[in-house]
């Protein structure tokens, strides 16, 4: 049985936003799939509205690999507008560590659990799930409204530290040393 250290560590750690995730870092990793979360990931909490970027983001990415969107949100109306502007497929209401919603998506893509990553900026939820059903797990920064640019994210501040605690190591991949 993995510990909780193992079940909170993700396997890649980006710095930044979604956005800086790329076709290159998928590919080196053999995956053929992604599983991503939505609020904060994708989009503020505080908007609906797709950014150019992340349209473009999305569009370069799913050349080489199938998109799923899995939220824990309940409202169909905002992650099915998102899902829409995306032209991508959706689920809500995943309760995520569950594993239930991403089985789902596994099961829409066609794909093995090791060929698929789930993408999100939460420990306790996006990277706990995908470790729990044996996804590539990527944890990114939350997605910030430039109009709240100040704006802490003080639960992903308290996930980090207890996640440590349980020995998981969840600092930004360059802010690591590099092992030999």
């Amino acid at each position: 049985m993995k510990t909780w250290g193992a079940m909170l560590q993700p396997d890649l750690i980006l710095g930044g936003c979604i956005l800086e995730l790329s076709p290159e870092a998928i590919a080196r990793q053999g995956l053929k799939g992604l599983i991503l979360d939505v609020d904060d990931t994708l989009v503020p909490t505080t908007t609906a509205a797709v950014s150019p970027e992340l349209k473009g983001w999305v569009d370069t990415m799913r050349q080489t690999v199938n998109i799923w969107l899995v939220s824990n949100n309940l409202s169909d109306s905002r992650i099915g507008g998102i899902a829409q502007a995306l032209d991508l497929p959706y689920l809500t209401s995943a309760a995520k560590p569950s594993r239930r919603k991403l089985r789902r998506a596994l099961d829409g893509m066609a794909l093995p659990p090791e060929a698929v990553a789930m993408v999100g900026d939460r420990l306790f939820t996006d990277v706990l799930a995908g470790n729990r059903l044996g996804l590539f797990t990527v944890l990114v920064q939350p997605m910030v409204d430039p109009s709240e640019s100040i704006r802490r994210y003080p639960i992903h501040a308290l996930e980090v530290w207890i996640s440590e605690l349980f020995g998981a190591t969840v600092r930004p991949h360059r802010d690591r040393p590099k092992t030999p």
